[in-house]
């Protein structure tokens, strides 16, 4: 699939570790990042960008601004954007990039998605060839609409069977890094197979080729179906042409599992990668849980955690953060938010939150957090803190107890 997408970008025929430069379809960068990219195309002396409408900037990660500097650096892209007339810019509250993009039909099978933020892969979900850049790649692409990559090997990963009671996408994918490693699948394309994988929805494929890079890929990509199309019904911003991979490709390693075999898995600290089956873990004292994030902040996650909290109350703080401005109204018209809210949970902006470890829910030194995010590096939601990653249920079940929780016990 990569290769007939990289053939597509570059008019050429691509094959693996070819190095080629590409067009790029839609290139994103958040307000983290756009400080940089923005810095680095001022510097080419390019007055304007290679075309505006194929470039996206939601505001997210330190959303709303947590202090003079971050505030002063956002006023500073806000006026770049309108001297650029660059339309697709999402400010504060409108969501996380990674949700924000496919919502609003930028992420778009057999296109090459670029996004300066390394979970940029989750746009793979829906048969594109995503992947992160550096800020002054990004730059590049601002300015010209092509960047230069290596066409990446592939992987073939099948899951035949389905899913469990009580297991969802996101222990699938923490169960495929901890069998993987984080560096498993460096520079590869993962491509994902098998019932199991058609059975999950939309939000599960996004849960799924979000955490690729965790296991060190370039892109995760789902084959785009019939859920696919339905998602995008109405809402894609151009015409497109899905690719799927020949019969008969040849792929660097192929590797097949059995969903019956997974229960709710947790990642431990300090890596992604150290991934344990819950029951290992019952026990465990949370100080925190964190319900959000471009992994498991969409409707279908809010909806798993409500199910679990309602009538009940949480034992320990409770952050719910929703992936999008649109995710949180229809967590409100059908019940969902009211149910959390009356759980005892805060509510937050839509955006990153805790995740990256800047406002809005760090950890003090030593506290332990049940997070649905996709990272759990030594600081990452703040000095000195533990984070055990985790589905929304294993989450939302480890909040009524105070302690980390098998969901299938509740």
């Amino acid at each position: 699939m990569s290769e007939k997408i990289f053939s597509r970008a570059t008019g050429t025929e691509a094959k693996a570790n070819d190095f080629v430069l590409a067009d790029v379809d839609y290139a994103m960068a958040h307000d983290g990042t756009s400080i940089l990219a923005v810095k680095a195309f001022k510097e080419m002396e390019v007055e304007k960008v290679w075309d505006p409408e194929r470039i996206v900037i939601p505001f997210d990660h330190i959303a709303p601004a947590n202090n003079e500097t971050a505030a002063g650096l956002q006023h500073e892209i806000r006026d770049w954007i309108q001297e650029q007339q660059i339309p697709n810019f999402y400010e504060v509250g409108e969501g996380i990039c990674h949700q924000v993009l496919p919502e609003n039909g930028f992420a778009l099978p057999g296109k090459l998605v670029v996004g300066a933020d390394s979970h940029s892969c989750t746009y793979g979900a829906f048969g594109a060839f995503a992947t992160g850049v550096g800020a002054t790649d990004m730059a590049e692409i601002f300015a010209a609409g092509k960047l230069w990559f290596k066409v990446p090997e592939s992987i073939r990963m099948t899951v035949e069977g389905e899913l469990g009671e009580g297991v969802y996408a996101k222990d699938l994918t923490l169960y495929l890094i901890g069998k993987t490693g984080i560096a498993g699948a460096t520079y590869k394309a993962l491509e994902f197979y098998g019932p199991a994988i058609s059975g999950l929805s939309v939000s599960g494929r996004m849960t799924l080729c979000n955490m690729a890079i965790e296991m060190g890929a370039k892109s995760g990509i789902v084959p785009p179906d019939g859920k696919t199309f339905e998602f995008l019904k109405n809402r894609e911003a151009e015409p497109f042409d899905p690719v799927y991979a020949d019969p008969d490709a040849s792929y660097v390693k192929e590797v097949t599992y059995d969903a019956g075999d997974i229960e709710p898995q947790v990642a431990c600290p300090h890596q992604v990668d150290n991934v344990k089956p819950v029951g290992e873990l019952e026990g465990t004292h949370v100080d925190q849980v964190f319900i959000g994030t471009c992994t498991n902040g969409r409707l279908e996650d809010l909806e798993v955690a409500a199910g679990i909290l309602k009538g009940k109350k949480v034992a320990v703080r409770t952050i719910v953060i929703p992936a999008s401005r649109s995710t949180l109204l229809a967590a409100i018209e059908n019940g969902t938010m009211q149910t959390l809210l009356k759980a005892g949970v805060t509510l937050s902006t839509p955006g990153c939150g805790p995740c990256l470890g800047a406002h809005q829910g760090v950890l003090g030194e030593g506290e332990v957090c049940v997070s649905t995010a996709n990272r759990n590096f030594r600081g990452r939601m703040g000095k000195g803190g533990f984070i055990y990653l985790a589905s929304p249920a294993t989450a939302a079940a480890s909040a009524l107890s105070g302690e980390i929780t098998d969901p299938r016990t509740v």
